[in-house]
């Protein structure tokens, strides 16, 4: 069979290595695959077909150091997955039976108890089988922690696969966001993270939940799952009919030929793993020397981090040998395993590491403060009709007042003009256009502190190139939250006591758990700020997709949900918020508001403030295209997220409620819910439209920079 396109030269800098052990895990795991009753019998293996896809190869050459009986456990969880990966294909989707395939899916992680001492059911097929042996003998020698993450994933992993199911059923192309955070949960690598662990070292839990080491994880995952896009091309969407596939997306999201999506989809493969290089070598060491982790534990966080990197480089191998994907003409993933000749490998050594660098440089090279000129406004797609609160007058003069009692118009960053000319209250008003004057004024000032902090960070701390202040700024605004019994922070500036006064007004009849959400989210999105200014301080554009995530913290994402969810009351189950289809929802209203600031604000941001942290520029900087090219490509997401949206309302809610059995006042609820995003993307569009904050001659007059007539902002005192 003819090959659908070419494959490219992958970067793979790090040789892959094989375990000796290998051997004794093929004759494990065939035998372990007998006993389960995934052979001969099963209706989906024979022996044959396990040989042929040789998961002990794999195994070996992902987890190379590791012992010859975990490198065994190890192996026969991969023919574990990939068992159920083809059971599922088999009498699920290709039938497609939808309530089958739930029924299946909601018996698996009665197998999988946090306590091994806790009765499991008898099994009723292979995939139950080996979930139950896996599980009781991986667990006893991993902490609970482990366990809690671990198990996570493997339902992640497991309920996922009625997404597939679903864009199957509906015969749809998911768009490229959409794709990859979904392609996480489905593709398996977070959980492979998990068995990375224990064949080398246990992350400790101070860290297991940080930013850095979530990244690692993240950007190992869109790089094996994106590999593996590239060599099953041929085999799920021309044998299989899956949808699910990032060849597949890109080539119709950007209606391209297919060799050019498979260049593309290299092309954001090779970006993740310099993301990963980049966060394994300087946010992970801070994140270690933060949380205070003993020798041994920044260690264990290395080797963990070596491990995920051999992963990388033995499951190139391992698809360049199964017979299990398209592998003919591929190169070898390694420069050091090049062709021998005299000059040869040297020359091609050269020019791999010379195009490597040139990738890595292009995100460091972006000139500040380019002339622009005013943004481009296209035509946006927004199904939903504007409404505005009866009570926007009081609360633009609400909103000055509480600002000046702050001292947020006393500190050189903000005055009385720039305040007017951001109208935050007429944001509120779209946003929440059923408030009450109480309500919509403590809206307001959420809306203000926020916006002021954006501002104040880079303006202050970027000034002064002050780094360690930002993340102290960050600190002490943390301990401004108490949760419960927590002793309270004397404010010391504006932002301390905005922050302050909102939370105590916020929380005043909030459970401890809502609190301790809600403070998490502030948190998230002033952590982002420090994110973004270390980016700013090495002027580093992003990668794509590690922008698009912290965007959504950076805009106060977070905190939005938090605050509209907790309008709806227990009615909700907290399970149904953490399910796919609402996490999709409220991701892709997130996405579009933030996308069409982006589209809103590039004057402002790339010429008045030398701002990196734009998804125009971050596209221009990706794809090497000019302005109106990255415009069409971001204006395009903008429009396939509020797509998303409708769809996931059309479609996947209904079948949703009816997975959960939810109440009438639940449905009721969620449908609230769905109607706050509805509001809350209205609202920032006409935002957007009317205010003066994005308009060039507003900038030309009032550009980015400390109040003429004031000195900056004090420092903050290392002191708390």
């Amino acid at each position: 069979m003819t090959q659908p396109f070419e494959l490219p030269h992958f970067y793979m800098p790090y040789p892959a290595r094989l375990n000796p052990h290998l051997d004794e895990a093929r004759a494990h795991s065939t035998g372990w695959a007998r006993e389960m009753g995934m052979l001969e019998g099963s209706g989906i293996w024979e022996q044959a077909d396990l040989e042929a896809h040789d998961y002990g190869l794999l195994c070996a050459y992902t987890h190379p150091d590791c012992d010859g009986p975990a490198l065994s456990l190890i192996t026969d969880w991969y023919v574990w997955v990939f068992f159920f990966d083809d059971h599922f294909l088999d009498m699920y989707k290709r039938t497609p039976d939808r309530a089958a395939g739930k029924a299946h899916l909601d018996r698996l992680p009665l197998f999988m108890p946090l306590d091994p001492a806790t009765a499991v059911p008898e099994p009723e097929n292979p995939v139950e089988a080996g979930l139950k042996d896996l599980w009781a003998r991986t667990v006893p020698s991993m902490s609970v922690d482990w366990r809690r993450r671990f198990s996570v994933a493997t339902e992640h992993l497991l309920n996922e696969s009625m997404w597939e199911l679903s864009n199957i059923n509906e015969g749809r192309i998911a768009n490229p966001v959409e794709y990859i955070e979904m392609r996480r949960k489905v593709g398996g690598a977070p959980w492979s993270a998990g068995l990375v662990e224990y064949a080398t070292a246990e992350v400790p839990a101070a860290v297991s939940g940080t930013r850095p080491l979530r990244v690692l994880m993240e950007t190992f995952a869109d790089a094996v799952h994106l590999r593996n896009d590239l060599f099953s091309y041929q085999r799920e969407v021309e044998d299989e009919g899956e949808n699910s596939n990032g060849v597949l997306v890109l080539e119709t999201f950007f209606g391209c030929t297919t060799q050019e999506a498979a260049e593309t989809v290299n092309d954001i493969l090779t970006s993740r793993l310099h993301q990963f290089e980049h966060t394994a070598l300087t946010e992970v060491p801070a994140a270690a020397l933060e949380k205070g982790l003993t020798p041994d534990q920044v260690a264990a966080v290395a080797a963990y981090t070596k491990g995920l990197q051999d992963w990388q480089s033995g499951g190139h191998e391992w698809h360049l040998r199964s017979s299990r994907y398209m592998n003919k003409g591929a190169r070898p993933g390694s420069p050091w395993q090049l062709p021998s000749g005299p000059g040869v490998a040297a020359a091609d050594v050269r020019a791999l590491l010379a195009a490597a660098a040139q990738e890595r440089l292009r995100a460091y090279t972006h000139v500040p403060y380019q002339k622009v000129g005013p943004p481009l406004l296209p035509e946006f797609h927004m199904p939903y009709r504007l409404e505005l609160s009866p009570h926007l007058d009081a609360a633009r003069r609400n909103l000055v007042g509480w600002s000046h009692r702050m001292g947020i118009l006393e500190e050189g960053v903000w005055d009385e003009d720039k305040l007017a000319a951001y109208d935050l209250a007429l944001c509120s008003a779209g946003l929440d256009p059923d408030a009450t004057p109480e309500a919509l004024d403590l809206s307001a000032q959420w809306l203000a502190w926020g916006t002021y902090g954006d501002d104040y960070y880079p303006l202050v701390h970027g000034h002064r190139r002050d780094l360690a202040a930002a993340r102290l700024t960050t600190a002490r605004l943390s301990q401004c939250m108490p949760v419960e019994g927590d002793p309270a922070l004397v404010p010391a500036n504006a932002m301390e006591r905005g922050l302050t006064d909102l939370w105590t007004r916020t929380t005043a009849d909030m459970t401890a758990d809502q609190r301790r959400t809600l403070k998490a989210a502030v948190d998230t999105m002033t952590e982002s700020w420090v994110w973004e200014l270390s980016n700013q301080l090495q002027n580093r554009i992003p990668d794509p997709v590690d922008y698009l995530e912290m965007r959504r913290a950076t805009f106060g994402s977070d905190l939005t949900l938090s605050l509209c969810r907790m309008g709806h009351g227990p009615a909700v189950p907290p399970e149904v918020y953490r399910s796919g289809p609402v996490r999709s929802l409220e991701n892709a209203a997130i996405d579009y508001a933030c996308l069409l600031n982006d589209i809103f604000s590039y004057q402002k941001e790339i010429e008045y403030e030398g701002e990196i942290h734009n998804s125009v520029l971050v596209v221009q900087n990706f794809f090497g295209a000019d302005y109106p090219a990255a415009l069409r490509v971001v204006h395009d997401l903008t429009t396939q997220r509020m797509q998303q949206f409708e769809h996931v309302v059309e479609h996947e809610l209904p079948v949703l409620y009816d997975d959960f059995g939810l109440s009438e006042a639940g449905r009721a609820a969620m449908d609230g819910h769905v109607l706050d995003l509805q509001n809350w993307m209205a609202g920032i569009l006409n935002w957007h439209r009317n205010v003066d904050r994005y308009k060039a001659e507003w900038l030309g007059r009032r550009a980015h920079g400390f109040l003429p007539d004031r000195p900056p902002a004090p420092p903050v005192q290392l002191v708390s």
